[in-house]
């Protein structure tokens, strides 16, 4: 299933936060959205997802979602959203729950996405047991229950320490790879989006519009710490964006 963005805007009361927006998700991509401090990155994933109704345009499914998918469009949001008093297999157990899959079924599939997370040994724990990095994977767990034919994932890395976020952009490149996925990726981080995206949608300060789609031809598989291709993408997307970034900053400062 493919997404299209047909001329999205979107206003909160008398604010312009998106203007014009046409894009193109295939399936079995990652799109990075990037852009400055309040250039409508989260407003734009949520209308996506169907949390909020575009003020004009349209979001547009194009196809039919795989037939075992559960849930098409699914979350991942930057504060794991784990509850507390139940396990890791508890946690993934309650959105199979709000679909009525109990039992043999719903064990075979929480067996199988803790596998493909690397938690299978930590199924019986609780959440307050967990590091930040593992409770993250235990929400990306969650959302492979249910086999989105979209994960929407709103800076899903940002509350981690920098060595934990490398080795979960090393775990979420392993899930790909093996299983390709779709997702929407808004990320703050230029690291994060040249080693994730296919291509990187660039945002411009509020209003948000597109500036450019940046695609990235490299195999996620050969994204590397160092990689000079990715080095050089980075530093065109900061230039891209540099000055806005800043009008951005100070434009928040005088609110």
């Amino acid at each position: 299933m493919d997404l299209r963005l047909d001329n999205i805007s979107h206003y909160y009361s008398d604010v312009e936060v998106l203007r014009a927006i046409d894009l193109d998700i295939p399936a079995g991509k990652i799109v990075c959205i990037i852009g400055p401090s309040g250039c409508g990155k989260s407003t734009l994933l949520r209308l996506i997802g169907g949390l909020e109704r575009p003020g004009s345009g349209s979001v547009l499914q194009i196809g039919e979602p795989p037939a075992e998918s559960i849930n098409p469009l699914t979350y991942v949001f930057q504060d794991f959203a784990l509850l507390p008093w139940r396990t890791v297999e508890g946690n993934i157990s309650l959105v199979l729950e709000d679909h009525n899959i109990r039992g043999g079924r719903a064990e075979a599939i929480i067996s199988d996405v803790l596998a493909r997370t690397k938690l299978t040994d930590f199924r019986k724990a609780l959440p307050k047991q967990l590091s930040g990095g593992m409770k993250q994977r235990v929400a990306i767990s969650r959302a492979l229950a249910v086999k989105p034919a979209v994960m929407l994932m709103d800076e899903p890395l940002s509350a981690l320490d920098s060595q934990t976020r490398e080795l979960l952009m090393d775990d979420l490149i392993d899930l790909w790879t093996r299983e390709p996925f779709t997702s929407v990726y808004v990320t703050h981080n230029l690291s994060e989006a040249v080693r994730l995206g296919h291509s990187i949608v660039v945002l411009s300060r509020r209003p948000g519009c597109i500036r450019e789609i940046v695609d990235i031809p490299i195999p996620l598989a050969e994204r590397e710490m160092g990689n000079i291709e990715l080095e050089r993408k980075q530093k065109y997307l900061w230039d891209l964006m540099r000055d806005e970034a800043i009008a951005a900053d100070q434009e928040l400062l005088r609110v």
